[in-house]
């Protein structure tokens, strides 16, 4: 697997969206051979949504990213519930619908905003790991689209200032540097593979079984999404 860009590389404008593109050959044509009663099942994640709600938040921020709506509270719970609700008659099928054409239109828009919108991208990326854990099925947290969103990780956990952290991947050639040292507190360091350490800075559970080392820093520390 090749070596995603460097943090202190200049941002990439089309990597948000070859990821979210990426996600849409992915995920839509699982989603469309699933069973009805599959929508229903409980989202570890996200606890108190289902696959379905999981989708149509995804979908409703991929719509509004699209249309330039960015009204007052956008992206807040109360805002993502609202969303959900909206979207309580539609069939499953219409919400993977309007899903598929968010993960194809928004990343134009994306690209255009300059790194401010590029977390969504790395956001809808992590919930498609979401369903398809709560569904079952291989390869959440990695698959074709880990690379850029490695990458994206790393960037915009510079950006933010975030932990220093050194991260030797199983999945990359060379060492992935995330977040900004202070001049203070020397990086931390993980070992592993990298689906791991997404699952670490999206606040997910590890499976026991996993086999990981971090020092120097405490799990909590990377989550950028809590």
């Amino acid at each position: 697997m090749t070596t995603p860009a460097d943090v202190h590389e200049e941002r990439d404008p089309e990597q948000p969206g070859r990821l979210l593109t990426i996600e849409r050959d992915a995920l839509i044509p699982l989603l469309r051979g699933r069973a009805e009663e599959d929508f229903a099942r409980p989202v570890a994640a996200c606890p108190g949504w289902t696959v379905r709600d999981v989708l149509a938040h995804c979908s409703a921020v991929l719509t509004r990213v699209a249309e330039g709506r960015f009204e007052a509270g956008v992206f807040s719970p109360e805002s993502n519930d609202r969303d959900i609700a909206e979207r309580e008659g539609w069939s499953n099928a219409q919400v993977v619908a309007e899903l598929e054409r968010g993960l194809g239109e928004a990343g134009a828009v994306i690209a255009g905003a300059g790194g401010k919108l590029d977390g969504v991208a790395l956001g809808e990326w992590v919930h498609a790991g979401d369903v398809r854990e709560a569904l079952g099925e291989p390869g959440a947290y990695g698959g074709a689209g880990l690379p850029d969103a490695l990458a994206l990780l790393a960037r915009i956990t510079h950006e933010r200032g975030h932990v220093a952290l050194h991260a030797d991947l199983d999945d990359l050639d060379e060492p992935l540097r995330l977040g900004e040292s202070d001049g203070e507190r020397p990086p931390g360091r993980f070992i592993g593979d990298g689906p791991t350490l997404v699952r670490l800075y999206a606040g997910r559970r590890v499976g026991e079984a996993t086999s990981y080392e971090l020092a120097g820093v405490e799990a909590k520390e990377l989550n950028i999404f809590g």
